[in-house]
């Protein structure tokens, strides 16, 4: 990699902090100006707010720098650091806090000297800062809070430490101790999508909001990369596909200046999980799925065809602007860059599909239970029997395997009907229905209704004795139901069935007309003999 075609450079993936002697760091006027400007007063607080890889941590580097030419002190605590078991009370989060605050001013924690149960933690955390570490700092102490953001998702400790925050500050106006602090609050804004507010949870101080790298300041820092973009046509290009986000605007620089790429290509895939920015893709997609208020109004944005802005209700265009994913003009929200567009009209694109495929699919099942299923008792009807009967019969001839049939009359239906009355009547068959579904575990196994009163049960793979078991089954189930029958010529005056059943395995020769002649003579001797039982069919000498 060459500066200029003759200056060798070592280049940096940016996934850190840009360091401060990078030939790679872009000035961020006025933003490092200004809060450069706002740590020199007594008491100050300075809010560094962007979306993630923006260039916060970057912009740290120089103000605590620039904090410490001055002969301040300058405490860094950094959120990231602290054990999950930091957050699990405010007394032993502020205790941390403490601590470390006074062990990178060298000085001994002695937290128990000063911490009261009585009086609090918050008093304890105030009188500590203002009655021993200030008390033994002469010079202006820099507090640089990062990654604030987890703070803000521990809510129970939040509502706490903030408002604590803005107290101190409002002490500087009043105690000298105090005018010593300098705080640099540093914050993603992506927590703002968990947080019911339209504003920044902690809006004291002056505001640092950063902002994107202009047309200047990417063909600048492309020559930096060795990149020969002697015009404006190759910026223009990245800055139409990926805007002025400095991490977006690096990685493409980094992978250019390597010449694993061309921008043609790099363009081309950009908006694509494939490409360079895939895995940022990914997780702004995944984020976005979790929010569907968001969501919905994310595409409503990148797939309106018929205007390049939309105008959204605040609190919805602040949170997606807060995830870097669109810009405000006024009450117009449009997306930040080409590449977001894309992916996300894309992504949408295969939602649609996914759900005009899952409709079809529907609607396919819809027309099938229209065809195959019986309307009243919800299970297969003749139309299916027949043909999983065949289909089963020949299955069964090819393995030499036995398949059973049962058939199933409800006793003295009409009696039923006549003393109960239809509707009655339609919910016994769906009774009697369910009994029989219910004794049924194997997915080949299928009940059907026959015709009528009349039921119909295909066994593949079992054998006489298999199905005499299953019948008993389903006798007892529906007497279980306890369907009273008054009329019922049989003796226990519930809803009861009469049973035939044969079983045989299939010749490849015949057909399984014979297996339902057998069957149907030997419930219609179930019936003859008194109803309410189980009766065997004979095919031949096989049973």
């Amino acid at each position: 990699m060459f500066l200029n075609n003759l200056e060798a450079v070592s280049l940096e993936y940016p996934d850190r902090a840009v360091p401060l002697e990078s030939p790679f760091y872009v000035d961020r006027t006025p933003s490092e100006q200004l809060s450069c400007d706002e740590i020199l007063k007594p008491g100050s607080v300075t809010r560094i707010q962007a979306p993630q890889k923006m260039g916060k941590s970057s912009l740290l580097l120089r103000i605590i720098d620039f904090a410490r030419k001055q002969s301040y002190k300058v405490v860094k605590i950094d959120f990231q650091e602290a054990d999950t078991a930091v957050y699990a009370n405010l007394n032993k989060f502020l205790r941390w806090f403490c601590a470390n605050i006074a062990r990178q001013l060298k000085l001994k924690p002695l937290l128990d000297e000063y911490w009261d149960e009585e009086m609090g933690s918050k008093v304890s955390c105030g009188i500590y800062l203002e009655g021993y570490l200030l008390e033994e700092i002469d010079t202006p102490i820099v507090l640089a809070l990062n990654e604030v953001n987890l703070v803000f998702e521990h809510q129970h400790i939040a509502e706490e430490f903030l408002p604590m925050l803005r107290f101190w500050h409002e002490q500087a106006r009043q105690s000298i101790q105090f005018q010593k602090l300098r705080f640099v609050v540093v914050h993603s804004t992506e927590v703002y999508l968990s947080l019911d507010i339209n504003q920044s949870p902690f809006n004291i101080g002056l505001p640092i909001k950063l902002s994107e790298f202009n047309l200047e300041q990417v063909r600048d820092l492309a020559g930096r990369h060795g990149l020969n973009w002697t015009g404006a046509n190759e910026a223009q290009q990245l800055m139409a596909m990926v805007g002025g986000h400095p991490y977006l605007v690096r990685v493409a620089l980094y992978h250019l200046a390597l010449e694993q790429i061309t921008l043609e290509e790099l363009l081309k895939v950009a908006p694509t999980q494939g490409g360079i920015y895939g895995s940022i893709l990914r997780d702004r997609w995944e984020i976005i799925q979790k929010q569907p208020k968001l969501s919905a109004a994310l595409k409503q944005i990148v797939m309106d065809s018929e205007s390049e802005s939309v105008n959204l209700e605040p609190i919805v265009s602040y949170k997606l602007e807060s995830l870097g994913l669109v810009k405000l003009d006024g009450d117009l929200v449009y997306p930040s860059c080409q590449m977001y567009r894309l992916y996300f009209a894309g992504q949408y694109q295969q939602e649609i599909k996914q759900i005009s495929l899952e409709n079809l699919k529907k609607e396919n099942q819809e027309l099938r239970n229209l065809v195959y299923i019986d309307a009243l008792t919800k299970i297969s009807n003749r139309r299916l029997f027949d043909e999983h009967l065949e289909r089963e019969w020949r299955r069964m001839a090819r393995e030499r395997k036995s398949i059973s049939l049962i058939l199933l009359d409800i006793d003295c239906f009409k009696l039923y009907n006549d003393t109960y009355g239809h509707q009655a009547g339609d919910k016994c068959l769906q009774q009697v229905a369910s009994a029989i579904h219910s004794c049924l575990k194997r997915g080949g196994d299928l009940a059907a209704r026959y015709g009528g009163e009349e039921f119909a049960v295909i066994l593949p793979q079992t054998n006489l004795q298999g199905a005499v078991c299953i019948a008993g089954e389903i006798q007892n189930s529906i007497k279980a139901k306890a369907i009273e029958h008054i009329k019922s010529k049989v003796e226990l005056k519930i809803v009861t069935a009469s049973i035939g059943l044969t079983s045989i395995i299939p010749h490849p020769e015949t057909d399984p007309t014979i297996l339902l002649r057998a069957t149907d003579e030997a419930l219609y001797r179930s019936k003859k003999l008194g109803r309410d039982r189980i009766n065997i069919g004979k095919i031949g000498n096989i049973h």
